[in-house]
């Protein structure tokens, strides 16, 4: 199972990523280990949606990162 995400920081800014482990993922980042959220911490899993493989979820990440997934986002209320 792989997993695309968005977490939230401390900044109440959000945080776009993929990966197959998510609790893992997420103590990486709040154990201040990837550089771009290590500030940003404690950080929650704010969405996630399941994936049977790794390019479907990199590719909704790809999404969640581009306007029309911004745009998507907030009109379902995500962010």
């Amino acid at each position: 199972m792989y997993y695309a995400y968005i977490l939230k920081g401390k900044d109440n800014r959000y945080y776009y990523g993929s990966c197959q482990d998510l609790e893992k993922r997420l103590a990486t980042h709040n154990q201040g280990k990837v550089k771009s959220t290590k500030y940003r911490r404690p950080l929650v899993v704010h969405y996630f949606e399941k994936f049977a493989t790794r390019s479907e979820a990199f590719r909704r990440e790809m999404f969640f990162k581009s306007i029309d997934g911004y745009l998507w986002l907030r009109s379902q209320e995500i962010i």
